[in-house]
């Protein structure tokens, strides 16, 4: 099963890298994973998205609350949660076809172009993941030049909060 794991974590240098090296030294994999800087500059939080079993879920955060840089950790899975996702893709736009058959994607998936040129077309299409992929589907009769994800952000609903 999928699971969103939120963590509250000191900033500084390393700190990702241990949280890493424990998911590569048990062999469980990391699907997603965003890290930043929280309102706190001394804390960042870091969001991955990775699979599997409730036992081995429950182990990741036995896991993880070892770590003497780890502040807090949420199962954002446990609740009612908000995700989204970014991505920027670059597209080929050179004939008048083209042009208007992206713009029609782009405003049909709440898209933003935000640079062209001559050739080309960015486009900036946030939402989750499925979104994501239904857009890239529905832009490959397209000539797809570029894709960048931002991987998968998440906040609990209502007053849930990953808050010292």
């Amino acid at each position: 099963m999928r699971h969103v794991i939120s963590i509250l974590m000191e900033n500084e240098s390393g700190a990702l890298s241990r949280v890493v090296g424990l998911f590569s030294a048990r062999g469980y994999n990391i699907e997603s994973l965003s890290v930043a800087p929280t309102d706190d500059d001394s804390l960042s939080r870091l969001t991955l998205v990775t699979s599997g079993s409730e036992q081995i879920i429950e182990q990741i955060i036995k896991q993880l609350n070892k770590l003497i840089e780890i502040v807090k950790v949420s199962d954002l899975s446990d609740f009612k949660y908000i995700e989204r996702e970014m991505m920027l893709l670059k597209v080929e736009a050179k004939h008048t076809d083209a042009i208007t058959s992206i713009k029609q994607v782009a405003d049909i998936f709440r898209g933003k172009i935000i640079d062209l040129s001559n050739k080309t077309f960015t486009i900036e299409v946030s939402g989750q993941g499925e979104k994501l992929d239904a857009f890239l589907e529905a832009m490959q009769d397209q000539i797809i030049i570029e894709v960048v994800r931002s991987g998968c952000i998440g906040i609990a609903r209502g007053s849930n909060s990953l808050k010292i």
